[in-house]
Parts: structure tokens; sequence; C-alpha cells
């Protein structure tokens, strides 16, 4: 088959450590067959119909095996080196982080097929959750470089959080597999863990050269303006190269009913008893606590603390839509 011509100069956008695109590049697909909102199999038949139908080189490599995702990424990573190809990841959330985990800093080139609820990561760089459409525009796509966030060296694209957000994404998930995938499914999931109370955490702050005292159920760091201006929070300070961090004051349940509403009508950043602010490197230490639960991207682990937050000494070089017709405006 013959393979699709160079794009041009101008849909060429090199990122730091990736070459810039031909259209001819290898494709290195890591397919998690056990997340996202359909049949893993219709997924594979769309991903080779289209990419057959364009003449595209491309190994899928599918996992069935959450615990062998890092190990399979890694693989994909070594022959995209070897081949001068480019990593795919198709999943939800955590698929794109474990992948992305591995893709940085090793001068490949990173796609996305999204497949969660949300999709804040693609969506921010007008990637669509339909598979065809992303697809389409990843063939049509240039590289651009995009902020990625670091606790305790891991990787988060979206957010990092601890405290009671990690127990609403546990209790999400939970409901999902009972339920099935919809936002209506994770607003109710929402409200059922708010009626117990949440235990509040004592933290000291270190940001800026300041050191401030704080007492909350949870603390969000966050990575994406889609998200943030969803719920109300001002963004700009992730175009300066900066995280943003939010946590609820000591508050009742029916409080933080109000903060959920709030956050459904983006009014959250107006709220008297949420404090936001930008950082670029901010450590986290919570009295009483070695380990502590936190969440990133939606996956759920533990960590040693201190904790520390900051932007990822390099960027992603992930390829972005350069055709409007494929851009998600949504």
């Amino acid at each position: 088959m013959g393979y699709l011509s160079p794009m041009t100069s101008s849909q060429q956008r090199p990122a730091t450590g990736a070459q810039s695109l031909t259209g001819q590049e290898p494709l290195f697909i890591v397919l998690n067959t056990g997340s996202g909102r359909g049949d893993a199999q219709v997924l594979q038949d769309t991903i080779r119909g289209i990419l057959d139908e364009a003449g595209r080189r491309y190994t899928l490599m599918p996992v069935d095996d959450p615990s062998r995702l890092t190990e399979t990424a890694q693989a994909a990573v070594k022959r995209a080196q070897d081949e001068q190809g480019v990593v795919i990841a198709a999943g939800g959330d955590g698929t794109l982080n474990a992948v992305a985990s591995t893709v940085l800093g090793r001068g490949v080139p990173f796609g996305i097929l999204p497949q969660g609820t949300f999709n804040y990561f693609g969506r921010s760089y007008g990637i669509s959750q339909d598979t065809e459409v992303a697809l389409r525009g990843f063939l049509q796509g240039h590289l651009q470089p995009v902020q990625v966030g670091h606790l305790n060296g891991r990787l988060f694209l979206v957010n990092a959080s601890l405290g009671l957000y990690p127990t609403l994404l546990e209790d999400r998930e939970a409901y999902k597999q009972r339920f099935g995938r919809s936002r209506l499914v994770a607003l109710w999931s929402g409200i059922v863990t708010l009626l117990r109370a949440p235990r509040q955490l004592r933290l000291q702050l270190e940001y800026e050269g300041r050191v401030r005292d704080l007492r909350s159920p949870t603390l969000v760091v966050g990575n994406n303006k889609l998200q943030l201006e969803h719920i109300g929070i001002e963004s700009q300070e992730l175009d300066r190269g900066r995280l943003m961090a939010m946590a609820a004051r000591p508050v009742g349940t029916l409080a933080l009913y109000g903060l959920l509403v709030r956050g459904l009508f983006s009014r959250l950043g107006d709220a008297e008893h949420v404090i936001s602010f930008a950082f670029d490197r901010l450590t986290v230490h919570i009295r009483g606590r070695s380990r502590v639960k936190v969440a990133m991207d939606g996956e759920i682990s533990w960590m040693s603390t201190p904790l520390e937050f900051k932007v990822a000494d390099e960027k992603l070089p992930l390829v972005v839509p350069a055709d409007s017709a494929y851009l998600d405006r949504s």
C-alpha cells in the first residue's frame, strides 16, 4: 500500500525531543481493551479500517491485563525509537497517563484516541472522543509540546489530588461498574459520597517562598484549562507554565453540596469556602501521615509524604489536529 503524502512545512511543528512529522511514520498503538465506553473489538476494527484505508503502517498492541500496560507502553516506545515511529494510547485517562509517562523525555511523538467519560485532556487540544474523528485528525496532525505535571516524580496530565477527591473517584468507579459510564452516574455517586462526613487533613503548604497551614477535606492540583474553566476556577496561570491548587476550607455536608452545585454551574471560584492559587512548585506536609492516598488522572495509589507538585521539566510532544474539520470544539 502507499503512504500518506508528507505534510507541508506549515503543518509541521517540532516538539522538544521529538522529530517533525512526515506522515509516513509507523504507528504503535497501545490499546487498553478493558477501559473506555464501548466494545474493544469494535474499536480495533475501526482503527484497522481507517489505517488500512490510509495505507499507514501500524501495530496494534492490545492490553487485557492493566498490570501489563506500562510494560507494553515501554515496548511501544522502544519500537518507535528504533523505527522513527509514533506511540498512540487508546483508552481512558489512566491509560493515557500510563503511556504518556513512558513517552515523556524519550524523543517519541505521542498521539491519543480518548475513550474516557470526560476526555478533558483530549478536548483541551481539540482531540475528539469519536475514534474515527480523532484518528483522521491524527493523520492530518502536527506536533504541539504540552505541559504536564509531576507529583513526587510521577506524571499527571489533568489533575492530581488527595483527601476527599480520591474517595469521590473510587466511589464513582464503583457506581460505574454497577450502572455504566455516564456523567449522570458520576454526579449521583458524588452526591452519595458527600453523605459521609469527610475527614479533615491538616496540611502545611510550602510555595512561592511562604508556608501556610490549612485544614481541608481535599487538595486538588490542576493542569487542565478546560476542567478548571468548567468548575469556574481561573486558568490563565497554566499558560504561564504554572499549576493551580484548589482546596476547600473545613465545612459541613450541606456546604459541600453547595460547592458541588457551584462547580456544576462553573461558579466554584466565587465560593467563600474555596481557596485557589498558582505555583511553580508546591510541597505538602500532612500532619500525622507518612503515606497518603492520591489520585492522578483518576488512578488511585498510595504515596509517601511529603508530596511535591511541580511542572515537569520536559513537555509532551502531542500530535494534535492541523485540519480544523477534525477539531473537537465542545
